[in-house]
């Protein structure tokens, strides 16, 4: 049994502001999100480099996901570091996060400092660009890993779902951001301070918020600290004690986490070439069907394509955020029937009547998957990027739910086998200053270090999360093997329909190089297989309704 000190407590004197300061650093990671999906495939094309390998430098994100997400979750389970499990993770992994940003926003300037020749910078220039793409990926999953795993150890057990939601409003507000920002012509705004093109500009911001809101986070939120674990002899110690406790937790899962991971595993084969690739195909759109002959010839196609992508996801953005703050209230939380949230008296009837008519989660998520699979069936049909933009926008709901609901089922799973119920467990603040604890007492005040022999029993609505590092590792594990699996089918696909360079953004490119564009969009063939997997997730999700 493990020995821990104090209780996880979230300053603010309201739930809103504590949830807001628990998922702040989301706005931070999902800007860079933003940023890397809406301008980095245009950037790289306009390096000179093809499709089919532009989708290879793509296996960054599943392989960072595969390999980081797991093994920071199993370390920060067993930290005893003063400042918690999971907030050194964090800041640490968003100020690492935040060098590799501005490496890859001015690679060119640093390549031509040290090296003069252009065409040997040019190598170097496209290499630099892809290692830094890759540091990103890598650092930017840990900090996801450990803010994920902060949520669930906070709160709870019958607060995970609003955990989780405002993690997705705080998703949808860091999107929006991005893409508003993506939108504007920021070098004629903001002159050249923080560099002379959009792209430069925005890895600066980019880099700048990750590290205040997670350093924010890190500042509201006080966690438990663990001193200690009693040694089992029977465990691994040594080098392959991590990678061990995950394939075991593997092998393992529960049914009902194992039919979680296999929904995330068909839906995220459908999400993988849409969320990367979408503004990009929103741009070439516009390009081949509907811009003039002088935007074709923009000296600054980057940015054009980029700012007409984000353009088209800032409606997206829009949906998604107030979505983020309908949905939760209209779908009723997975835990509902172990905990019922009292109503004020005059408005219990309402209430009453309008929950009889909510859809649960698992309906809504089924739903999510039917509505992404029909919008991207039409992408191959797309001639105008208005169709195009309209399509996309029809993503935004099933978003919301495919980022929310995953995590709260997760989350219920995760506090129940850690020994938390919440069959009569209510959740209220414990003091009156702003540093707030966030465990139902039921009447009785934990001693400062919780018993480790386990004589005197948990709270039945706090929430351990004591793996949750780990099960949430194992979930990326199941989000970015479909990764794998989409940049392989991409690769292939742009090989096949659109072998040479961008005509688009590959102005250097000698015309015999660049691909032809009379033929389907490939991305668009991408976005239509990716629906198919979507039909493939709505039979997987239903089985969570039989066990």
């Amino acid at each position: 049994m493990s020995r821990w000190v104090g209780q996880p407590s979230i300053k603010g004197s309201t739930e809103a502001v504590r949830m807001a300061l628990l998922t702040l650093n989301t706005i931070g990671i999902t800007f860079v999100w933003g940023v890397e999906q809406t301008y980095c495939t245009p950037y790289l094309l306009s390096l000179g480099l093809t499709k089919s390998k532009t989708s290879l430098v793509w296996i960054a994100g599943p392989l960072s996901g595969l390999i980081v997400q797991p093994i920071v979750g199993a370390l920060a389970d067993e930290s005893t570091s003063k400042w918690g499990r999971r907030r050194p993770f964090i800041v640490l992994g968003s100020i690492l996060s935040a060098i590799c940003l501005l490496t890859l926003g001015f690679t060119k300037e640093i390549i031509g400092f040290f090296v003069p020749d252009e065409k040997v910078a040019q190598t170097f220039t496209i290499s630099t660009a892809v290692l830094a793409i890759y540091a990103v990926d890598f650092s930017i999953n840990a900090v996801m890993s450990a803010a994920r795993s902060l949520v669930v150890d906070t709160l709870p057990i019958e607060k995970q779902q609003t955990g989780s939601a405002w993690g997705s409003r705080m998703s949808a507000i860091g999107h929006g951001i991005a893409y508003a920002t993506g939108a504007i012509d920021l070098p004629s705004l903001l002159g050249t301070s923080l560099g002379d093109t959009q792209f430069k500009q925005l890895t600066v911001i980019a880099a700048i918020g990750l590290v205040f809101t997670c350093c924010v986070t890190a500042w509201a939120v006080t966690e438990r600290i663990l001193v200690a674990t009693r040694h089992d002899p029977r465990k691994e110690e040594g080098g392959f004690k991590v990678i061990s406790q995950i394939w075991s937790t593997i092998v393992h899962l529960p049914p009902r986490i194992r039919a979680i991971c296999m929904a995330q595993f068909w839906a995220w084969i459908g999400w993988f070439p849409f969320l990367f690739y979408s503004t990009t195909w929103i741009g070439e759109t516009y390009f081949r069907y509907d811009a003039a002959h002088d935007a074709k010839d923009s000296g600054d196609a980057l940015g054009e394509i980029g700012r007409v992508g984000s353009e088209a996801f800032i409606i997206y953005s829009f949906i998604t955020f107030f979505g983020s703050w309908i949905l939760p209230m209209v779908i009723r939380s997975p835990d509902d029937e172990s905990y019922t949230q009292r109503p004020p008296e005059s408005l219990r009837g309402i209430v009453e009547k309008l929950n009889k008519y909510k859809p649960d989660l698992l309906t809504a998520w089924m739903c999510a998957h039917a509505t992404f699979a029909g919008a991207m069936f039409f992408a191959p049909f797309a001639k105008s990027f208005r169709f195009a933009t309209f399509l996309v926008c029809l993503c935004g709901l099933p978003w919301n739910i495919a980022s929310w609901a995953p995590s709260a089922f997760l989350g219920v799973e995760v506090n129940k086998l850690s020994g938390a119920a919440g069959a009569n467990a209510s959740y209220r603040r414990l003091s009156h200053d702003s540093n707030v604890e966030m465990e139902e007492m039921n009447g009785l005040t934990s001693p400062s270090i919780l018993d480790p022999d386990g004589s005197r029993s948990a709270p039945k609505s706090s929430s351990t999360g004591q793996l949750s590092g780990v099960y949430f590792g194992i979930l990326n594990i199941y989000t970015t093997i479909p990764q794998f699996i989409g940049t392989i089918l991409s690769t292939v696909i742009f090989s096949i329909l659109e072998p040479g360079k961008s005509p688009e953004l590959a102005h250097n490119a000698h015309p015999e190089e660049q691909h032809g564009t009379d033929g389907p969009n490939a991305i668009s063939v991408c976005l239509f297989i990716g629906a198919c997997s979507a039909v493939v997730a709505i039979f997987a999700t239903r089985k969570l309704k039989y066990l």
